[in-house]
């Protein structure tokens, strides 16, 4: 088996969940780091133990526990926007890899469930912790994964085609940028004054709530 089609086999059975809680930016790259450093196959919490002895077979090693300091193996959740709270900075957009949330600059986001993968980049990213993970519709499938592979790889194409930057954390960050926020992102004093008038305007609204 060529070191490419390894690579193809390590893939096909990680979850496509994106979450880069292996410590490598994606589920590719942890394939091709098992496939070409000897990379541990016991670093995939979404995938879980199942996960773990899958990959056993495909590399021929022995089945090991997850690895604890990666996260733990939980149900499926997806993202949900707090939309009235939402200040539409567009940062859940750019974290998230596989499209899954919509809208534009200072406009409301939402997240298509049946794209989402669960991964909660988004969550950290929200200045104004307005998104929750709630338990999933349904089990994690194949064919979802196959839909969340493609749709990451829609993505990096996109970003190759749109900016000069390598795969990596800058790449996803600047991915999804909606282009009415662009302007706005020249500069970081520029783009934290667009953030920091949106967070007034909600504490404003909840205020008005209360």
């Amino acid at each position: 088996m060529s070191s490419l089609s390894l690579i193809d086999h390590i893939d096909a059975v990680l979850p496509q969940t994106q979450c880069t809680k292996c410590g490598y930016d994606g589920c590719r790259p942890y394939a091709q780091a098992i496939a070409t450093n000897g990379e541990a196959i016991n670093r995939c919490p979404p995938g879980g133990q199942a996960g773990i002895e899958a990959l056993a077979l495909v590399v021929r090693r022995p089945v090991l526990e997850l690895d604890a300091d990666c996260g733990e193996h939980l149900p499926l959740t997806v993202a949900v926007i707090d939309e009235p709270h939402c200040i539409g900075c567009t940062l859940c957009i750019q974290a998230c890899p596989v499209d899954a949330i919509v809208g534009a600059n200072k406009l409301m986001h939402t997240v298509l469930p049946d794209r989402c993968t669960g991964c909660d980049l988004c969550v950290a990213s929200c200045p104004v912790d307005c998104i929750d993970m709630v338990p999933a519709a349904g089990e994690w499938t194949l064919a979802l994964a196959n839909a969340a592979r493609e749709h990451h790889q829609q993505r990096q194409r996109r970003l190759d085609a749109s900016h000069n930057e390598s795969f990596g954390l800058a790449a996803r960050t600047l991915a999804n940028k909606a282009p009415l926020s662009l302007a706005a992102s020249t500069d970081a004093a520029s783009r934290q004054q667009v953030i920091a008038d949106a967070l007034a305007r909600a504490r404003a609204r909840r205020k008005n709530n209360e």
